[in-house]
């Protein structure tokens, strides 16, 4: 047996069944042979530090989608026809977060060793670096291009640096990062923008530009790992992630940066974090779905219409 066959005997061997996977029973695949994507749910929240919940946001992602029409409207593609199995919910290790985070990093290890592209849903946001500490050291010259209301770039907080408020500092260490729609953080955190000289697209400074996708992209490196916080788009949109703040991005406007993205620099992997799910609100979660969703369009646009 191959190594990477080895490593998809691993792998599989907790594969959600079809009918409740993302995409549900006609999107999904259990042909290990035929997966070009991976679904990787984490339900994980302990350092969250307003409203808790998102550990509930991977089953309200995996639940809504059963309900995506699967012709992509933009592309004209049946998006699941690349290929799209789930994993099993990851059975949370409460003993530490860098217990967390360590468990996504070998999990993803696993994934890009099959050859598979990864997309994470959260869950916490600090789970998103075990998956860029992976794809770090599988892919050189990496962007991280992190869509977040917030700049989670502190040192530490609360006397760790393994916080959802230092993630994207310590992210920093295996990527070039370009945080988008930022509109909160500390005054540390600006102090390091500057000393660090990072290319931050403020949502102040973005919200009335038509040409700011255009912008980012410039800032990218070839090989980009995309992380999306979903507190990036605008409470009106958006409201159920634990911290809302106001003045965010749209859907049009972000679906907008993500194709530019696929078009023209090799995504090698992404998550989408944050959802928080709110009782008898589903349009966060069809939202989140449906987001996830499109971005595989984006990214394997090219091979679907060749096939």
């Amino acid at each position: 047996m191959s190594s990477d066959k080895q490593y998809e005997g691993e792998l599989f061997a907790t594969l959600a069944p079809a009918s409740v996977s993302f995409g549900g029973r006609d999107g999904a695949t259990v042909d290990t042979d035929k997966a070009k994507v991976l679904i990787l749910p984490v339900p994980y929240d302990a350092t969250t530090t307003y409203r808790a919940g998102t550990r509930q946001g991977p089953s309200a992602i995996l639940q809504a989608s059963q309900h995506l029409e699967l012709l992509d409207d933009e592309t004209g593609q049946e998006v699941f026809r690349i290929g799209i199995a789930t994993l099993e919910e990851i059975e949370v290790d409460a003993s530490s977060p860098q217990t967390m985070v360590a468990k996504v990093r070998s999990l993803g290890e696993k994934i890009l060793e099959a050859g598979i592209f990864p997309l994470m849903l959260g869950g916490e946001h600090l789970l998103s670096l075990g998956m860029i500490q992976t794809v770090a050291s599988h892919t050189p010259d990496l962007s991280i291009l992190q869509l977040d209301a917030h700049a989670d770039l502190r040192q530490t907080y609360q006397g760790t640096e393994y916080s959802n408020a230092c993630v994207m500092r310590l992210a920093s260490r295996y990527g070039a990062l370009v945080p988008v729609g930022i509109r909160s953080l500390s005054a540390e955190e600006f102090r390091w923008i500057e000393e660090e000289d990072l290319p931050v697209f403020y949502a102040k400074d973005i919200c009335n530009q038509a040409d700011w996708q255009e912008k980012v992209v410039a800032q990218l490196r070839p090989h980009v790992y995309i992380t999306i916080d979903l507190d990036v788009f605008d409470p009106a949109v958006m409201p159920a992630v634990g911290t809302p703040e106001p003045g965010g991005l749209h859907w049009y406007e972000v679906l907008k940066l993500l194709r530019a993205v696929c078009q023209v620099r090799n995504v090698v992997g992404a998550d989408v974090m944050e959802l928080c799910p709110q009782p008898g609100n589903i349009a966060p979660d069809f939202f989140a779905a449906k987001l996830a969703y499109k971005l595989l369009a984006y990214r394997f646009e090219s091979e679907l219409s060749l096939s």
